[in-house]
């Protein structure tokens, strides 16, 4: 092959054929500046924002409405006003509902980070054959769906005498059977990411296992144990199905029940302003919850996401 036949450049190397098509697609992917970018970015963030937060907006504004007020669709009161929350805080049917709710909630977490953590803790630790499988099993049952077992509860505990139990104590079991399995998966996950070696160390200088799990394994998995309760919490804080098959009298109702059957307390108007505050008041606790606890969520959820 002769040299006129080679291309070569002015230094005198021989240049690729493909080169200048290379340089012209990197510099079209290259187009947009970094600013421009980072606009788009923050615009990305800003409409989720304000896609997640207007239904809270919007259920602010209505609870401030009252008369006429209601059936507008304006985005802010004309007159706003707080008499839908001092009507549902008059209400002795939903304080009691409100009651209700704090003990069925508290007790089905306690009772599942107590059961849970111990559960867990052997199934990430223990070495026995089908372990996994067992997890599985355990897990499937979280996704077993509720109204399938709504008819045939309603019928044992009517036998048993603690349907429409005072205080909503005939719900803790209910609850109990849907929160414990993901309180274990949850804490399995974060006990087998404790190192063994501080197990081992403790049990050199002569801790029981019991003090091992207690104050080695128990303080290291707090993150965990936090978004584990934070999580089983909000579902029997929520819970509705439940609660409206198993219970039929304002002293055993929780919340969700309460506000279905909630008529408001102001004559000749639509109760959607009450209803409205009593979701507000509802919410305030989950969120008051979500801010103080915001860091040990997050890193109890991401554990285990990265290795190494």
């Amino acid at each position: 092959m002769s040299a006129a036949s080679t291309p070569r450049s002015t230094s005198g190397t021989i240049t690729q054929a493909g080169a200048p098509s290379k340089v012209r697609a990197r510099s079209r992917r290259r187009t947009m500046p970094a600013p421009v970018q980072r606009g788009l970015l923050w615009l990305s963030v800003a409409a989720i924002v304000v896609f997640c937060l207007f239904p809270i907006y919007w259920i602010v504004n209505t609870s401030l409405k009252s008369g006429a007020q209601l059936s507008s669709g304006a985005l802010w009161p004309d007159d706003p006003t707080l008499r839908n929350y001092r009507s549902v805080l008059q209400d002795g049917d939903f304080l009691l509902a409100l009651r209700n709710s704090a003990i069925v909630a508290t007790t089905t977490t306690v009772l599942s980070i107590l059961v849970g953590s111990f559960a867990a803790y052997a199934l990430a630790r223990l070495r026995f054959p089908r372990k996994t499988l067992l997890l599985g099993i355990v897990l499937s049952i979280s996704t077993f769906p509720v109204i399938a077992i709504a008819a045939p509860l309603f019928k044992l505990w009517s036998d048993l005498g603690i349907y429409d139990a005072r205080f909503g104590l005939g719900l803790i079991i209910p609850n109990l059977v849907f929160s414990l399995p993901l309180t274990i998966f949850i804490l399995t996950s974060f006990f087998r990411e404790i190192p063994r070696e501080l197990e081992e160390a403790a049990l050199v200088d002569g801790a029981t296992r019991m003090q091992t799990f207690t104050k080695v394994v128990f303080p290291l998995a707090a993150p965990g144990l936090v978004t584990a309760a934070l999580l089983v919490f909000f579902f029997a804080w929520n819970e509705f199905l439940f609660a409206i098959t198993l219970t039929s009298t304002p002293e055993a109702r929780t919340v969700p029940a309460a506000i279905a059957f909630f008529t408001g307390s102001v004559k000749f108007e639509a109760p959607i302003g009450t209803i409205s505050a009593a979701s507000v008041i509802v919410m305030v606790p989950l969120v008051v919850l979500v801010l103080v606890f915001q860091k040990r969520i997050v890193a109890g959820l991401t554990a285990g996401a990265v290795k190494g």
